[in-house]
């Protein structure tokens, strides 16, 4: 969505998700839907991407050399960003067709609805359509998406010390209906859930509203290896072998590391359940919001068994699980579906 470019190279464009938990990248081919044909993952250490923002970037720049060096990716990338300090607000304005008139429109608007100062943020917007409004008047809608400049500086600097040729930036809330997304007339709720939270709801027209959130599978991890005495690799794998989908006594292993486990999953279920709910109470209080009556989850956690079911319950919404197709042997579709969405700029 940002810093877009254009490039007479026939080579692929990489999808490269930025996650507090792990960076993931995807080259994909399209036909009638997106399939990974190379997908490559490697973990971040704690702290280098703190709440979605660059807090050490020599440490993301080094991960980022070794695992395009290691996979052999191309090097030109559009990258997924996504933290709380981004600002994302759908707007209903005069009925304008000309680009250049609405981008006008959108320059004069934005300025009520975005929550800080104009010459620190980089501003961009995409339309959505036509709109007929409770007076049955006809109304441009565009989603307008505002960061602050730094913040994107920052991820800049990092990438092209890696060698990489920034193509794009967009939001990883956009990348996420992209990759899994149906052209459904009503609102759908969808949600990532890995290193933070990212909630977004869209319609067929596109996304009209996201959010993100601390607390999401890597919160979890972290209070289960304080818990358990347990380092991050072998808490990931408990929580997948422990699961919800089983009783506690239906699981095999440690009696004391299971039930800390369980008790984990369950307050963790608790916890994201009031995030997404928070987030559609607040999408609801704005003027151009439409109704949400089911969602879709995505990211590593739909890997814990019985886990968007027991969300589901929780938050009283049909929730499904979703992910891209993913080649052989080119790694978890749940840890690279946002890269793939990434990699294309419009839903297939």
């Amino acid at each position: 969505m940002f810093k877009k470019k254009r490039s007479s190279k026939n080579s692929s464009v990489v999808g490269l998700e930025l996650d507090p938990s792990h960076v993931a990248a995807a080259e994909v081919a399209v036909n009638g839907s997106i399939t990974v044909t190379r997908g490559a993952r490697a973990p971040l250490a704690p702290g280098v991407i703190r709440d979605g923002e660059v807090a050490d970037a020599q440490a993301l720049t080094d991960t980022l050399k070794t695992l395009f060096a290691e996979h052999d990716l191309p090097r030109r990338v559009r990258l997924g960003i996504s933290n709380q300090r981004i600002v994302v607000r759908a707007l209903d304005l005069p009925l304008l067709e000309d680009p250049k008139e609405l981008a006008a429109a959108v320059k004069v608007e934005a300025p009520d609805h975005i929550p800080m100062p104009m010459d620190e943020a980089i501003l961009d917007f995409q339309p959505l359509g036509t709109v007929v409004n409770a007076a049955g008047q006809e109304r441009s809608r565009v989603v307008v998406v505002a960061v602050r400049r730094e913040m994107i500086d920052r991820i800049v600097g990092a990438t092209k010390q890696a060698g990489l040729q920034l193509e794009g930036i967009d939001l990883s809330a956009f990348a996420m209906v992209r990759a899994v997304g149906a052209d459904d007339k009503d609102a759908v709720l969808y949600a990532n859930v890995a290193g933070i939270t990212n909630a977004a709801v869209a319609n067929g027209s596109g996304c009209l509203f996201t959010r993100a959130a601390a607390g999401g599978l890597d919160s979890m991890v972290h209070t289960l290896c304080e818990r358990g005495g347990l380092t991050t690799e072998h808490a990931r794998e408990w929580l997948k072998h422990v699961g919800l989908a089983k009783s506690v006594e239906e699981v095999e292993g440690d009696e004391a590391i299971v039930a800390a486990t369980r008790t984990v999953l369950e307050e963790g279920v608790h916890h994201l359940a009031d995030t997404l709910r928070n987030s559609l109470n607040f999408y609801r209080t704005q003027e151009s919001s439409e109704r949400v009556e089911r969602g879709v989850v995505t990211g590593p956690v739909v890997e814990i068994p019985g886990f968007v079911e027991q969300l589901s319950a929780e938050l009283r919404l049909p929730l499904e699980h979703a992910a891209v197709d993913v080649a052989d042997e080119q790694g978890s579709p749940a840890l690279l579906t946002i890269a793939a969405g990434l990699a294309v700029e419009a839903r297939p």
